[in-house]
């Protein structure tokens, strides 16, 4: 027995070895990356607002901190995807992910649900060209006007739901139409009023507080809102629910809704467990969500519909829905041309304004300084 254990001297651990400036700089940036992806993914992420379809609540060139918290975090349906990409590769164009591998959509737990009046960032439903997974269609951003459950209608750009006007947005634009004693209004009075005629339109947009100004200028001798008429189809302009021959094949008869983008509805927001009547006129309401966003197959036969193969004169959604409308009323791809938004699809809450940016202002002015860290209402 070794009687002096204790006075063993404990054997030297070898040093490590020292990384190397490369090694170093490959660590440091891979969990750059990977904190990066999944902070992007789980809690915050950044975007930009491309075109004006919610102005003047926000701008083009608003950079915006968009919340994955507040609804849930959507957990990624196509895992194996290039870091910072959305769908396309910069420069070379390429597919910035692999459709070989998809995962089924799952939400986690939320501080609430989608609710009413909310700037909502979601995935385009209608991608019809392209065909990409639900999670890399391109990011929109829209004001959700009604919830699963509600009924929606439009009358005379006036947004109901559930028979009950809803609040306008405070920046929320409609055009209007006017005519002067001859002579013109100050070009530099529309600017200060942010009074914009915006490509392809024929009318001025803009906020109802700019309106008021202007039909109070003396030159102004009539004003009005330029509204499309109840009861007619706008052919120029068509809205959802488009006719498809699936359509017509259920009936001969072509059902014409008689809806445009100021008259629209009255229509039922799906929700997960409603059961539906299905006929000649909710079936092209609904085809889309039973047959694209829900997975079944959906045939007409001999005016019979047919799910999975059986016939049915009804259906129970699996989702619920939600209706998008843009601030910008007359200038917005929204729910009233391509209809629902599933669950699945939606990406996160806006909640500020980080960063403003102003492509027409002069050099000292391109920063918007007054909108910076603006909360987003």
């Amino acid at each position: 027995m070794n009687w002096k254990f204790w006075n063993k001297k404990k054997k030297a651990t070898p040093a490590k070895k020292k990384k190397s400036a490369t090694r170093e700089w490959v660590d440091a940036i891979v969990f750059a990356v990977i904190a990066a992806t999944l902070i992007r993914t789980f809690f915050i992420e950044a975007y930009v607002i491309p075109t004006p379809s919610m102005e003047r609540s926000l701008l083009v060139g608003d950079f915006l901190f968009v919340s994955k918290v507040n609804y849930g975090a959507r957990t990624p349906m196509t895992p194996i995807a290039f870091p910072f990409a959305h769908h396309t590769m910069p420069l070379i164009g390429t597919k910035a992910y692999w459709d070989g591998l998809e995962l089924p959509y799952y939400r986690l737990p939320g501080f609430s649900d989608v609710k009413k009046n909310d700037v909502v960032v979601f995935n385009y439903p209608q991608d019809t060209i392209n065909n990409r997974p639900v999670d890399k269609r391109e990011n929109y951003i829209k004001r959700c006007q009604g919830a699963p459950g509600d009924t929606l209608s439009v009358v005379d750009g006036q947004v109901y739901v559930n028979h009950k006007a809803m609040p306008n947005p405070p920046g929320e634009e409609m055009e209007y139409s006017y005519k002067t004693t001859g002579e013109d209004v100050n070009p530099q009075i529309l600017s200060d009023l942010n009074i914009t005629t915006y490509e392809g339109h024929q009318y001025p947009a803009m906020t109802k507080a700019s309106a008021n100004v202007l039909k109070g200028y003396s030159n102004v001798q009539s004003f009005a809102t330029v509204i499309s008429p109840k009861g007619v189809s706008d052919q120029m302009n068509p809205v959802f629910p488009h006719v498809f021959p699936i359509h017509v094949m259920l009936t001969p008869q072509i059902p014409d809704y008689k809806w445009s983008v100021d008259n629209f509805g009255p229509i039922i927001i799906p929700k997960k467990g409603w059961t539906v009547k299905l006929d000649s006129m909710t079936f092209p309401l609904y085809e889309r969500c039973i047959e694209v966003y829900e997975n079944n197959k959906v045939k007409v036969v001999n005016g019979n519909i047919l799910i999975n193969g059986k016939q049915t004169n009804s259906y129970t959604f699996k989702m619920d829905y939600y209706w998008m409308m843009g601030d910008n009323r007359h200038d917005s791809e929204d729910s009233r041309f391509w209809g629902f938004v599933p669950i699945d699809h939606i990406v996160g809450k806006a909640l500020f304004i980080w960063m403003s940016w102003d492509d027409a202002g002069s050099f000292f002015s391109k920063i918007r300084w007054g909108r910076l860290f603006n909360g987003i209402h």
